[in-house]
């Protein structure tokens, strides 16, 4: 939570918490994907990295109506997680080496932020529902969808092709 802590009193103040931290996770993702497109040899990856960027843009617009959904204008929260996700595969997009073991690696730190969006997406959904945000849980469920599509496109991606190439 950086250097300021929230004050979490009510499921309001919690639920209003997390969609200003996954607004901030999902805006550093869109300048992230690019970098991640650019950086995969696999057509296929690239593919489904520009693609997840398209949602992305649609996942930021979805949040942005919770938040008026809330009554709140949207606003960010620094997500000090998916900072240090980028972060790791920033390394991975900078490394040398194998094209396809170098694939295999961004498949393994694009699943990491897959695994922490669908966790974060999966507790905002629940505390939109406790707060009587029908409307949002919803939505949220939309990108949660989303988020798990990624995932298995990705474990596909790895499974039937990358991983293959980069153990030969």
């Amino acid at each position: 939570m950086g250097l300021f802590s929230a004050t979490l009193n009510t499921m309001e103040d919690l639920y209003l918490d997390q969609l200003q931290d996954i607004y901030d996770a999902e805006q550093r993702l869109t300048k992230a994907l690019p970098q991640m497109a650019k950086a995969a040899h696999s057509p296929e990856l690239k593919r489904a990295f520009e693609t997840h960027l398209k949602e992305t843009e649609g996942q930021i617009k979805r949040l942005e109506r919770c938040f008026d959904l809330f009554g709140k204008k949207p606003k960010s929260k620094t997500c000090d997680a998916m900072k240090g996700l980028i972060s790791e595969g920033e390394t991975v997009v900078n490394a040398t080496g194998d094209p396809d073991v170098k694939d295999a690696a961004l498949i393994a730190a694009a699943q990491r932020v897959e695994h922490y969006e669908i966790a974060g997406y999966g507790c905002l959904r629940q505390f939109a529902m406790r707060c009587g945000q029908g409307n949002a849980a919803e939505l949220l469920q939309e990108t949660l969808d989303e988020e798990e599509k990624t995932d298995r496109l990705l474990t596909e991606i790895a499974e039937s092709s990358v991983n293959v190439k980069a153990a030969s």
